[in-house]
């Protein structure tokens, strides 16, 4: 199997918000949560380091994430929400020094990448047999910018190890975002141009369009897209959420990568975990997605994954081809039956996320 790289995880929050363990099992967690108040808000869990090793997810991009506190209506989530731009940093912080603790607790299962070097070392780690397993390479990536107070903050979070800025979850004083529409602020512009000093990776994920249109435009430093799924191929699709063709050809011509999400409710518009079953949604429809991408740029460059696991959705809501993250290395054969080659198939499964680190990391 090639290594897979998955440019998506709610790990700090999971931990923090609902005490997950993700040095454990995935079913061991399940079995810990059966009938708990956590599967109703969250669902079963799909991650765990057993299952990283299994379907060798050699890095994960692991995100800084929290909600405003105007779009969280559980209890379990409210404790972990904000209000206020230093609410939101104190979390960012909070989730961030989590990350170093399960590093520096369990440096033979997760490794912070800030580096070239970091990630050289992780990747090696993988190439030569161990009994014992490999740790997980986890790039801290911020997901929705209010934990920004400012753009001065910028060099301290570059020297804590952060390397991947998105402006919006919904939206946020910088950027329209999911279920907020409307464009970047001249705040936001601010931060761009600050953020290009320091060659941060800014992530599309969630703006909304008329923002990311002009961040392609704008922003001069790495562009990315770590999860979202094609809008072309989701016909009514209810929320801004997706990416429109025109933002993915921009991000292709940006040398960008765009991390697919094998979640139900991205991939079949209408789709609901309390009215559809699961097999309604196969894999292959990922698949669509990928292929999608791949033919609008001409190559295999340009697509990986970005999972989203166990951030909001878990096991009721993914295909059911998916039990836990091992099985996203699945994806590789559907793409050999399309005729995608080898090559290929190693670009879009971590290649692809790989090279991007390589050439923008530190």
């Amino acid at each position: 199997m090639p290594l897979l790289v998955d440019s998506h995880n709610d790990i700090a929050w999971n931990m923090l918000a609902y005490g997950r363990d993700y040095t454990r099992s995935a079913v061991q967690t399940r079995q810990l949560e059966a009938g708990s108040k956590v599967v109703e808000v969250n669902e079963d869990c799909l991650i765990g380091w057993p299952e990283y090793q299994r379907g060798q997810v050699a890095v994960a991009f692991a995100s800084l994430y929290a909600p405003p506190i105007r779009r969280v209506s559980h209890e379990l989530d409210r404790r972990h929400a904000y209000r206020t731009s230093d609410e939101a940093n104190r979390i960012y912080r909070q989730q961030l020094l989590t990350y170093r603790r399960l590093a520096d607790s369990h440096p033979d299962k997760f490794l912070l990448i800030s580096s070239r070097a970091d990630l050289k070392l992780v990747l090696d780690h993988w190439l030569t047999p161990s009994e014992d397993g490999h740790p997980v390479g986890l790039v801290p990536s911020m997901e929705g910018a209010d934990g920004i107070r400012s753009a001065a903050e910028l060099e301290e979070w570059y020297e804590m190890g952060l390397r991947i800025i998105g402006l919006a979850w919904v939206g946020t004083r910088y950027s329209g975002g999911w279920k907020e529409p409307g464009p970047l602020s001249e705040e936001g512009r601010r931060l761009l141009s600050a953020m290009a000093d320091y060659n941060f990776v800014l992530d599309l994920s969630h703006m909304d369009e008329p923002a990311m249109l002009e961040a392609l435009d704008r922003y001069s430093g790495p562009i990315i897209a770590t999860h979202g799924n094609c809008l072309s191929l989701l016909p009514n699709f209810p929320s801004n959420r997706q990416f429109s063709d025109r933002v993915l050809h921009g991000l292709i011509e940006r040398d960008g990568v765009v991390g697919v999400v094998p979640f139900n409710g991205y991939l079949k518009t209408g789709w609901s975990v309390s009215t559809s079953r699961r097999e309604e949604v196969p894999l292959s429809t990922l698949v669509d997605h990928i292929d999608h991408i791949c033919q609008l740029a001409g190559d295999s460059l340009h697509a990986g994954i970005g999972s989203d696991f166990d951030g909001g959705f878990g096991l009721q809501s993914v295909p059911p081809e998916i039990d836990s993250i091992a099985d996203l290395q699945k994806v590789g054969p559907l793409l050999a039956e399309r005729g995608y080659m080898e090559g290929d198939i190693a670009n879009i499964l971590g290649g692809n996320w790989i090279s991007r680190l390589q050439r923008d990391l530190p």
